[in-house]
């Protein structure tokens, strides 16, 4: 492969996620992509025309970072920003150089023997590196596959949205002035993003009715899968994993490239410390709030009832939102949540009808 390289992503970085990656050297403005205040969830009650649409809103807490937005943009640009910081920083980069994972150790890089004091697996959720290591052992937790096209769409809305559907969600992120990026995920690997628009019919003509010439997609469809994956251990040897290589969360977080970010800066501190038992020790807490987040969104995405409570409360009480917003960002103590308003959410969760009728639509 050759940069830039692409990926089935939906290519919006979030606030904690921008703090990050400006840790490491790289400040993106909003000239390489589109910005967006938050987070909009959308509620498609499939089959049931009184009902409609029910929106729920949260923008981002702005007196917890340095911008109080977030940045779409295209997967290219990332990558091509990253490998400018690495090469600024004296990386050497072997592009087209196939690479051979060998017995007791042995690596080669375009069949010649590479010597190496650490072999770092970043290498996604089907890593060579994870499986040549014996680091395998722990529990997917969850499953799902995404696909992913971009549209030459003016963008009508200055947040992510998240369309609920019954089979999965669609993501509609801007990522320029006339481009937007549509990411869906569901369970089944067949469904595909044209079978999802056909299943939310106000999404699909949104796009053709805003489309700046017309709704045809501006490249291919590209697909990967997407998991919640634990491992008993990201470090063996001189072996260690970071990115989805080390365990990930289900898309639906928006944190995948957060974590990755987390992971890498933990990563140089240990290296430089030589303390990688204390990277495998702090590596899970990267993963558990984005994790758990997952499991109850993944909830959500499975139960029709749960769903639709959770989306009325969300829609009903912005400020609530707001605040799990927050929290789901770092900016907000889970504890303090809980503390504050845990028990009231848990029990109209789990008892408090759906409203027969939405607060709010979406325009």
């Amino acid at each position: 492969m050759k940069p830039p390289i692409d990926k089935a992503c939906g290519e919006g970085l979030m606030p904690d996620s921008l703090q990050e990656l400006a840790s490491l050297g790289i400040d993106l403005t909003a000239g390489e992509g589109a910005e967006f205040r938050g987070i909009r969830f959308v509620n498609h009650h499939i089959g049931d025309s009184d009902r409609g649409r029910e929106a729920a809103t949260a923008q981002f807490p702005a007196e917890s970072f340095a911008s109080g937005t977030g940045i779409g943009l295209r997967r290219q640009t990332l990558h091509s920003r990253l490998t400018q910081r690495a090469e600024e920083l004296g990386v050497v980069l072997q592009w087209q150089s196939p690479v051979q994972l060998k017995p007791a150790g042995q690596v080669l890089v375009a069949g010649k023997p590479f010597q190496y004091n650490w072999l770092i697996g970043a290498d996604g959720h089907n890593s060579r590196v994870r499986a040549w290591a014996g680091l395998e052992h722990g529990s997917i937790l969850s499953r799902r596959f995404g696909f992913r096209r971009h549209f030459r769409v003016e963008p009508w809305s200055p947040y992510v949205e998240v369309h609920w559907g019954k089979t999965g969600q669609a993501y509609v992120t801007p990522v320029g002035p006339n481009e937007l990026c549509v990411a869906t995920v569901a369970r089944g690997a067949n469904f595909r993003l044209e079978a999802m628009l056909e299943e939310l019919p106000w999404l699909r003509d949104k796009l053709a009715g805003r489309a700046i010439a017309d709704p045809i997609p501006t490249d291919r469809e590209r697909g990967a899968l997407t998991t919640t994956r634990r491992l008993e251990s990201v470090v063996r040897g001189k072996v260690i994993l970071v990115g989805d290589a080390s365990g990930s969360a289900d898309a639906i977080t928006g944190e995948g490239m957060g974590m990755a970010f987390r992971q890498a800066l933990l990563l140089a501190e240990c290296l430089e410390t030589n303390k990688l038992r204390r990277y495998n020790r702090l590596h899970p807490d990267i993963l558990e709030l984005p994790q758990s987040m997952a499991r109850v969104m993944l909830l959500m995405d499975r139960s029709e009832a749960f769903r639709n409570r959770a989306l009325h409360m969300l829609a009903s009480e912005p400020a609530l939102f707001s605040r799990m917003l927050g929290v789901h960002l770092g900016s907000e103590s889970l504890l303090r949540f809980i503390a504050t308003r845990g028990l009231e959410v848990a029990w109209r969760l789990a008892v408090q009808p759906s409203a027969p009728r939405p607060s709010a639509a979406v325009a």
